[in-house]
């Protein structure tokens, strides 16, 4: 099933001003807001044998960035566990009970960036973070792209969580291999 998430958000991909709300971002770094429209945050995982993909959304949160400083820069996004969707309804709703992602009590999937760097790559960063889903947070690095598009970013990575840390799924047929895709479009503020 598709309880992967997300992303993240995610990356989740795509932020937030400062890792601490209290604690301003650093620097002249440009703040921008991620948005739905123009972004996609995709899962795949294997179901007895079969690929499932699925998408959530309601993508909200911060972004401090200038690819310029990446150290100053920060993410605090989250997506709206309950949206869900994996084009199969029932499926669906079993993600959003207890079991899977718990809506009920817990509404976000959560990521909130700790450290980002510069890597090799042209327009390329590695983001390490922290990600949360339900009550479980885990450490998670990826590299992801930041792509301008005239005023606004497209930031895009993938990364791989293993859905028992997150308390997903139980014993489940499912892999526990669970693969996140975000690209993310930000509007600078």
């Amino acid at each position: 099933m598709k309880t992967i998430f997300w992303l993240f958000l995610i990356h989740g991909a795509t932020g937030a001003i400062s890792p601490h709300p209290d604690i301003p971002p650093h620097g002249n770094v440009q703040q921008y807001t991620p948005t739905d429209l123009g972004s996609s945050i995709s899962f795949h995982i294997k179901n007895l044998g079969f690929m499932v993909d699925g998408s959530v959304t309601g993508l909200e949160g911060k972004i401090a960035f200038d690819p310029g400083q990446p150290a100053e820069a920060s993410f605090d996004v989250s997506v709206d566990a309950a949206k869900v969707n994996t084009g199969n309804e029932m499926r669906d709703e079993h993600l959003r009970k207890e079991t899977y992602f718990d809506v009920q009590n817990y509404p976000r999937i959560h990521f909130v960036s700790v450290r980002i760097t510069a890597s090799d790559k042209k327009d390329g960063f590695i983001m390490s973070g922290k990600l949360t889903i339900k009550d479980h947070t885990k450490d998670i690095t990826f590299p992801f792209l930041a792509t301008p598009m005239g005023n606004d970013l497209i930031f895009s990575g993938n990364f791989t969580i293993d859905r028992k840390d997150f308390g997903l799924g139980g014993s489940s047929t499912i892999s526990n291999s669970l693969q996140v895709s975000l690209t993310v479009l930000a509007k600078k503020l």
